[in-house]
């Protein structure tokens, strides 16, 4: 099945345009699928920008989950279409949560292409031969 996706972003200061990735917003319309998976590594997110508020942060990427979930703490935009709510999700914008630009893939299984996306993107990669211990 054919997906389309993008990287989710913190910019704690617009005017810097520094990001740290923390998440992977992912659509299939041949699945009328739309699901988000979001990790903050706070450790990183504060060498970044040492005085961000996290609360924010958290409260943010907690509305943008609800969009695309469609829960009603997400308000009107979450009770559009799916695709709809991709689409404004993914939309350009200067905010301290961004995303990338739109990507394509294609996978059998689009829960398990959302996690693959979330460790390639995302997660700190683990040294060869690390257990991650």
């Amino acid at each position: 099945m054919w997906y389309s996706y993008a990287l989710v972003r913190v910019v704690p200061r617009v005017e810097r345009g520094e990001f740290l990735n923390v998440g992977v917003v992912l659509f299939s319309r041949e699945l009328d699928f739309l699901g988000a998976r979001l990790e903050v590594d706070e450790a990183r997110l504060h060498s970044l920008a040492p005085g961000v508020d996290m609360r924010l942060v958290e409260r943010h990427l907690q509305v943008f989950k609800a969009i695309c979930d469609g829960s009603p703490e997400g308000g009107p935009i979450a009770a559009l279409p799916r695709s709809e709510r991709f689409h404004w999700l993914v939309a350009p914008r200067s905010t301290m949560i961004q995303t990338s630009p739109v990507h394509v893939g294609r996978a059998q299984d689009v829960e398990r292409a959302l996690e693959d996306l979330l460790g390639e993107f995302v997660r700190v990669p683990q040294a060869a031969g690390s257990d991650g211990a």
